[in-house]
């Protein structure tokens, strides 16, 4: 059944989001929430290595966290996918684990 993987902190901040695409195995979810999502900007320096993870993982970004920090479904790297907060409580029911990189 996989993982799904939560990165609540910006990219910019702290190395979990790297850190978090490294352990991520293919099957598994991440999903960016809170500062997390500005990982998911496109143009970004970290968009290649979420780019490369399409492949093999789905990748999700709350919706309502973009909004808050001021991004549009525009700015999103091609191939995220945007969840509400149902969407998110889906995601935690699909997956046998979940692990939240802090």
């Amino acid at each position: 059944m996989g993982t799904l993987h939560t990165i609540n902190k910006s990219p910019f901040e702290r190395n979990s989001f790297a850190t978090c695409l490294a352990h991520a195995s293919a099957g598994d979810v991440i999903l960016m929430i809170e500062d997390g999502v500005v990982g998911a900007r496109k143009g970004s320096s970290f968009a290649p290595a979420l780019a490369a993870k399409l492949s093999s993982c789905a990748i999700y970004a709350l919706g309502p966290d973009l909004a808050a920090r001021g991004m549009k479904p525009e700015d999103v790297l091609e191939g995220v996918k945007l969840v509400d907060y149902a969407g998110f409580v889906d995601l935690t029911t699909e997956k046998a684990r979940v692990c939240a990189w802090l």
